[in-house]
């Protein structure tokens, strides 16, 4: 994450299948905000983890509490089909979250437009970089 963030480079993300965590955070510059674009093919999933592991973890009482164990099986695969819903590519773009769901035939277009747009790097002596502090 702290090395995402100091990037001196243009940044631009593009995903492909999951997005999950701070790790796809982290691969995407610090943020999905970051960067000069987050982008997602129509396959792309977004979430604060694994969907299925997230619903367990954060649905366990009210699944602890379902004492039959085939509607505890049922209300879980519903919320897991609930939260898919929500972390489709299709929802985030619709949210403001990423900029677009691209067809992945725009791909290099999205990232040959990005660097023709990036300026040309100042001269420096030394080397100097905004940094973000761990501690």
């Amino acid at each position: 994450m702290i090395a995402g963030a100091n990037l001196g480079v243009p940044v631009g993300t593009v995903v492909l299948r999951k997005g999950y965590g701070l790790g796809a955070q982290a691969m995407a510059g610090g943020a999905f905000k970051t960067g000069a674009f987050t982008i997602a093919w129509p396959t792309g999933e977004f979430g604060m983890m694994n969907l299925e592991g997230a619903v367990r973890h954060g649905y366990r009482r009210e699944l602890e509490a379902i004492d039959d164990p085939e509607e505890r099986e049922r209300r879980y695969r519903e919320l897991v089909e609930t939260e898919y819903a929500k972390g489709t590519a299709l929802n985030m773009a619709t949210h403001f979250e990423i900029d677009a769901v691209i067809d992945p035939a725009e791909t290099r277009h999205w990232i040959t437009s990005m660097l023709r747009t990036v300026p040309s790097p100042r001269w420096r002596h030394q080397s100097h970089r905004n940094r973000v502090d761990p501690v």
